[in-house]
């Protein structure tokens, strides 16, 4: 099934679509209450003396005219759009022999009302909204001094249904802004909650590595004098240890922006870190086995020679990994998914996560509950913060997938 399918034909039909089938439904109407339909007596509407002849005939063509060429408009230049619309709702209501504008020739301009009203600017949407009104107020004022017969109730109507439309296009219109500003707050949320928990792994693995520092000090002064030989091995352990820590905070460190947090940052924030340490992928096949007791087959594929990695790389690693496979057991409806993880680029590390999409019992029944994708928003975070490229979305064949490429310093010796 292709994209375009899958989105409702509501919303493929754009509003100068709206428009022009407006104007001919209207227009279809005015037709059939001046006939004599099935089980009438007479018209509901009088004929007019011009509607018949060639001039009223041509002015209602040229009224149609307008009015397609203003819905047109109406997806580019929506002011536009609407000035061709006003004037066809005019120029038909004169071989209509009607007193003021009919409320069927003014459908086409709600629709542009409304059009206005949730696409455009608050002051473009006002000047809209005035211009609609000034016109049908300037065709009543203008029959009323030349001493013609004016439908004020008509008139009226026109002008509640204008006035209904547009206050119902901006409340649209305010809605959808709120609720994007709700989006944009809760990702900036998510980023700042994933910062925070980068900054606290880190200053586990860095106090791991302080503490082995210490130990390997404290062996090294025990035995220099007698051992000298044990004395130079504790300190190259110690050197290994201190460059390792170093560079991996200079990575981190290097492209962690500074943020200004918001001051509803999300509960979960300010958890506790785990005693056990920091994880790294080594912690792959217990991930693997806590989830397939919540239901969800997990299987993990190791292409090419592991190797020892950076600790904020391990853990950057599988954090992308337990998030992908927790948003798996949330929210895709799969019962399996599959873990790569592709050692045989010596730069890059390259992590994928995919599954095959809901199960058969779960196609058959609508799902809901979809996720929020700020599990996303942290991971492309994470990934971001190593400099790496973070890719996440529908497989051709069905399901979805996360791929991300983590860059791996230079000195990474098999495991």
């Amino acid at each position: 099934m292709s994209a375009s399918s899958a989105v409702p034909l509501r919303e493929r039909v754009t509003p100068g679509w709206w428009a022009a089938l407006a104007w001919l439904a209207g227009l279809l109407f005015t037709v059939l209450l001046r006939m004599r339909l099935p089980g009438q007596e007479e018209a509901d509407v009088l004929v007019g003396v011009v509607f018949l002849r060639w001039d009223g005939l041509t002015m209602l063509a040229l009224a149609t005219a307008l009015a397609l060429r203003g819905s047109a408009l109406l997806d580019r230049r929506a002011t536009a759009g609407l000035g061709h619309l006003l004037a066809a709702a005019v120029l038909c209501s004169f071989p209509l022999g009607v007193t003021a504008i009919p409320l069927a020739q003014y459908l086409a301009v709600d629709v542009a009302l409304y059009t206005i009203a949730v696409h455009r600017p608050r002051k473009e949407s006002e000047r809209a909204v005035l211009l609609a009104v000034g016109v049908v107020l300037g065709h009543l004022a203008i029959r009323l001094l030349a001493g013609w017969s004016a439908g004020t109730t008509t008139a009226l109507a026109v002008l509640s249904t204008a006035g209904a439309v547009w206050l119902f296009g901006r409340s649209v219109r305010q809605n959808r802004l709120h609720a994007d500003e709700t989006r944009a707050r809760t990702a900036e949320q998510a980023v700042v909650a994933e910062r925070l928990r980068i900054a606290r792994e880190m200053h586990d693995t860095v106090a791991h590595s302080i503490g082995i520092v210490a130990l390997q000090a404290g062996a090294a002064r025990l035995v220099i004098d007698k051992r000298p030989e044990l004395a130079r091995e504790a300190l190259g352990e110690i050197e290994t240890a201190s460059r390792e820590t170093l560079a991996g905070l200079r990575r981190m460190l290097g492209a962690l922006r500074a943020a200004d947090a918001p001051p509803d940052i999300p509960a979960d924030t300010a958890a506790e870190p785990d005693p056990s340490g920091p994880p790294g992928l080594a912690a792959l096949d217990r991930l693997a086995e806590t989830t397939g007791a919540a239901g969800v087959r997990v299987t993990v594929r190791r292409v090419g020679a592991p190797r020892l990695l950076p600790p904020d790389v391990d853990l950057s690693a599988f954090r992308v990994l337990q998030e992908s496979v927790t948003n798996v057991v949330r929210h895709s409806g799969a019962d399996r998914c599959t873990i790569t993880v592709d050692h045989r680029d010596p730069e890059t590390l390259v992590l994928t996560v995919e599954d095959p999409g809901p199960a058969p019992e779960e196609r058959r029944r609508e799902r809901t509950g979809a996720g929020s994708g700020y599990g996303l928003v942290g991971m492309r975070e994470r990934v971001g913060l190593l400099h790496g490229e973070f890719t996440a979305g529908p497989r051709p064949g069905g399901g979805f997938r996360v791929t991300a490429h983590l860059p791996v310093p230079p000195g990474a010796a098999p495991a």
